[in-house]
């Protein structure tokens, strides 16, 4: 056993350090196979992929064995919650109980700090005029002066949406760099020196692939220096990788150039060029593009398999690029005029040249093992993707070149071959079968070392699962009056403790109002519906659920609540998902991909929209068990489930939940979760 290895098992011992420097500490034996596991690729190099159940407690799994090791590494996860769990709560612990002198830095992307010419600029902008603006600018402006960080995410009471944000953060297409006045003081540029002096970094998923795709995030000085990278929530990898690896251009962004060029020229050539004409020219022309798209309902997504979106008039839609082409080249002109007066204007005139190259690409047909599609909304989104990021990662990451052999003879070797860097992929879902290959294969991982670690909890005495055969297939109409109908009496006798999650937007509004106007439940469970305010506000009272006095919750909610939120305890007794999560069969990324899978010859039913739905079921289970204490109920909407021939390999892929077989069942499990809850 190595030095490292051997200091990992210790570690985890039952009389190691984790147990001497924490009361709640037991030794489980699959935190420690995988602890022990990332060891061993942390000596030897190369790629390990882990799927850690629930409750393994794979972050102290990885943390310790990085740290241990001495080291310098890069800790990567989806989301900036998390990220500031690890480097606020998990790391520091750890760093006492290990006695280890680490340097520990934050890195997020730059929207995510206080941009100081963006606070002088916007005090003395016309957004002052507006009060509710002018209030939000003022405290900020008294926070800013005592933060260190400038990581907004300090401010208390700032909702994520609130619209003074982007008028104090910059991005990259706004940020004068080294020519702002502000430069040295700029909290960007503190926290990528930081960075760089650090032993551990944590960032996130978007913050790097953004810094694969722009080169501009302090990440291409960072990655080169460090050994050891662990991407946790590696699930998200592939879908945020896609996002940033291709090219896009939204009307929204014209119109915030235009605005921009309104605000720079006013403020610093006034009366030298008509700013105000200039800035209507594209803002105009950026309204008449998205008109071209407005029979379609806001959230479609149009193929583009041809010179324009499927669906739109040819000829229409080419007058419309074209009048954008024009009000961007007549921008650039004037800009021209003014470039020697200020960096402002010449960083404008660069945002204008790389959106005009963006919009060149979009004249011509799609490339091949990319796909481009047309998104409608609030704005007009043009948008060509790769399939996956298994090139970029490969490529990129990894840094493999598939024309050479993977080993060059060891006597083209003279020299010791430096030590091959270490990369960890973890994630409590990445797959339903046991070469994960709804994971590997489009990351490029088909050659990692893989672990799969069952979760601790005895999922057959905790949970059952319930899949109401009366229920009308989705397709229905009524199907989501049903599952309201289903949902009501069950929370009621629960006093709330219920997260519905829904597949769809249009489920999620028509359950939640059924539930609302329900009479029988108004006075004892309060519903709560994703979008009634921020998200942060509606876990918030979720958790809190009928303590203080309260009436308890239900909560109905889509998207981004099917993972990543946690509530251990009574407080979220019963899960219930209206319908099994297959990718929906007309979306252009689907389709493409789907394809792609036939022309290899294989069902891309089987080998894609199946694995799909499984790793989305096991996500929205998993925020029923989050404890050893925790006792629920699952219930799944879809009678496909048990009357497809395919139900039996999603069912296959949730935790060893009882199967509860008929009404009867369900109600006496129910019966049961109010005699164990312990929350009043």
């Amino acid at each position: 056993m190595s030095d490292l290895t051997s200091a990992v098992a210790q570690a985890f011992d039952l009389e190691g350090a984790l147990a001497a420097g924490s009361a709640h500490f037991q030794p489980r034996e699959g935190q420690t196979q995988m602890a022990l596991a990332i060891a061993e690729v942390l000596e030897q190099g190369g790629e390990l992929v882990v799927e850690a159940g629930t409750g393994v407690g794979k972050t102290y799994a990885y943390l310790v064995p990085v740290l241990l090791s001495g080291q310098r590494a890069l800790v990567s996860t989806a989301t900036k919650a998390l990220q500031d769990q690890l480097f606020s709560r998990d790391i520091p612990k750890l760093k006492q109980i290990l006695n280890l002198p680490i340097q520990v830095a934050l890195l997020k992307g730059r929207g995510s700090y206080l941009c100081l010419q963006r606070l002088e600029q916007s005090r003395q902008g016309h957004e002052a005029a507006d009060r509710t603006l002018a209030h939000a600018l003022a405290k900020i402006e008294t926070w800013s002066q005592a933060t260190v960080s400038g990581d907004l995410s300090e401010l208390s009471g700032l909702d994520d949406r609130s619209p003074v944000i982007p008028l104090v953060t910059s991005t990259r297409d706004n940020c004068l760099g080294s020519q702002c006045p502000k430069f040295r003081a700029c909290h960007v540029n503190l926290a990528r020196k930081e960075a760089l002096a650090a032993d551990v970094v944590v960032i996130n998923h978007h913050l790097f692939f953004a810094d694969l795709t722009v080169r501009e995030s302090g990440m291409a000085e960072l990655l080169p220096t460090v050994r050891v990278t662990v991407f946790d929530e590696a699930h998200q990898l592939n879908e945020i990788g896609v996002n940033f690896l291709g090219h896009n251009l939204g009307t929204g962004q014209l119109i915030d150039l235009a605005r921009d060029v309104l605000a720079t020229g006013l403020q610093l050539a006034r009366g030298l060029v008509d700013w105000s004409a200039m800035a209507s020219l594209l803002e105009k022309s950026a309204r008449d593009l998205r008109l071209t798209a407005s029979e379609f309902r806001s959230g479609a997504r149009l193929r583009w398999t041809e010179l324009e979106p499927s669906g739109l008039d040819a000829g229409i839609w080419q007058q419309g690029l074209a009048g954008v082409q024009f009000a961007m080249q007549r921008n650039m002109e004037a800009l021209e005029t003014v470039a020697e007066l200020a960096p402002d204007f010449v960083r404008l005139y660069e945002r204008f040249a790389t959106l005009l190259n963006i919009l060149a690409r979009f004249e011509k047909t799609c490339p091949d093992e990319s796909v481009r599609w047309l998104e409608v909304g609030m704005q007009l989104r043009l948008v060509e993707s790769p399939l996956d990021i298994a090139d970029a990662v490969q490529a990129q990451l990894l840094g493999l070149n598939p024309d050479l052999p993977p080993e060059l003879p060891a006597a083209l070797h003279p020299e010791p071959a430096p030590l091959r860097k270490a990369f960890i992929f973890t994630s409590a879902t990445l797959g339903d079968d046991a070469q994960m290959r709804w994971f590997t294969e489009p990351c490029g991982l088909t050659q990692a070392r893989l672990l799969q670690v069952a979760s601790p909890f005895n999922y057959a005495d905790q949970a059952s699962v319930y899949v109401p055969r009366h229920m009308p297939r989705p397709g229905d109409s009524q199907h989501s009056r049903h599952v309201a109908e289903l949902v009501g009496p069950a929370a009621r006798a629960l006093g709330g403790r219920t997260l519905v999650l829904t597949t769809t937007l249009a489920a999620m509004r028509s359950i939640g109002q059924a539930l609302g106007e329900d009479a029988n439940l108004s006075d004892s469970v309060e519903v709560l519906v994703q979008g009634q305010g921020p998200k942060r506000r509606l876990m918030e009272r979720f958790r809190q659920g009928a303590a203080e006095g309260q009436r308890g919750c239900i909560l109905v909610a889509s998207a981004s609540f099917w993972e990543g939120f946690d509530v251990p305890g009574d407080a979220l007794q019963l899960v219930v998902i209206d319908k099994l999560p297959f990718p929906p069969p007309n979306d252009p990324l689907v389709e493409a991909r789907s394809t792609r899978l036939e022309r290899e010859g294989r069902s891309a039913f089987a080998a894609y929209s199946l694995p799909e739905a499984a790793v989305a079921l096991k996500q929205g289970a998993g925020r029923l068990i989050r404890s050893e204490t925790d006792h629920g109920i699952l219930v799944v909407c879809d009678p496909r489930l048990v009357t497809m021939g395919y139900g039996k390999r999603l069912l296959g892929s949730l935790p060893g939940m009882r199967v509860l077989q008929n009404p009867a069942e369900f109600q006496a499990a129910l019966e049961r979760l109010t005699r164990v809850s312990t929350t009043p």
